[in-house]
């Protein structure tokens, strides 16, 4: 009987070591992200200088709603998007400020209108400045309709959509860190504004909309929240 409960016993802590050891090996494999698994597009270098001053782009910044319907460069997107969230410290520092930098922002391009560029969405990898691609077809249809029928939406040849893993931030300051990701993505906005400004694009920023409508038309990860829909074309006037 003694020797029928301790093979009892230790069969049960065979499997129990099993089970850890497995349930350990699945905490450990990375998933993949659509980072990994995405067709990733490298964009051209950005500018670090330019014939417009910060001043100058402060004095002309305006929201612009109305675009004459030509279509981007991959430069242009290129130098949006560095300026929205692109690194510019080997430490990994980026042009907008990050509470502890944390870096919870993602950001999405919906592609209407650029040349070289399919219509699609697509998720910027600030690491390798690159494009990785998301999902096929013009979306800005439907982005449009889930922000309430703003027509500018659907009309900009692109629409750079901000999103937020409030998790990156409040793992570390708790609930206020909501409020520090909320801070960013302004941030974040601001520098799009003043970079199209300077570029002679126009933008708007967008921040009515319905957050489960442009999350699935967006396909975005578990524990993100868009924040903001950020509209630029070429000015009608």
């Amino acid at each position: 009987m003694y020797k029928r409960v301790v093979v009892v016993m230790v069969l049960a802590i065979s499997v129990a070591v099993g089970l850890t050891a497995t349930y350990l090996l699945i905490r450990q494999t990375p998933r993949p992200t659509p980072e990994l698994t995405g067709i990733e597009i490298r964009l051209p270098e950005p500018r670090y200088r330019s014939d417009v001053s910060v001043e100058e782009a402060l004095l002309k910044r305006r929201s612009i709603r109305d675009y004459i319907g030509e279509p981007l460069t991959l430069q242009e997107v290129s130098q949006l998007l560095w300026a929205a969230q692109g690194i510019t410290d080997p430490r990994g520092f980026r042009t907008a400020p990050s509470a502890g930098a944390l870096y919870p922002l993602e950001v999405y391009l919906v592609v209407g209108d650029v040349e070289n560029l399919a219509k699609g969405v697509y998720r910027y990898n600030p690491h390798d400045h690159a494009l990785v691609k998301v999902l096929d077809g013009d979306k800005r249809a439907d982005l449009a309709k889930a922000a309430v029928g703003q027509r500018w939406v659907e009309e900009a040849a692109i629409d750079i959509v901000i999103t937020g893993v409030y998790e990156r931030t409040t793992k570390k300051y708790g609930e206020r860190g909501i409020r520090y990701v909320h801070i960013e993505v302004g941030h974040a906005a601001q520098n799009v504004c003043l970079q199209a400004t300077a570029m002679g694009l126009g933008a708007v920023t967008v921040g009515a909309f319905y957050d489960d409508q442009v999350g699935e038309i967006l396909n975005i990860m578990k524990g993100e929240q868009p924040l903001y829909i950020i509209p630029v074309g070429r000015p009608s006037s």
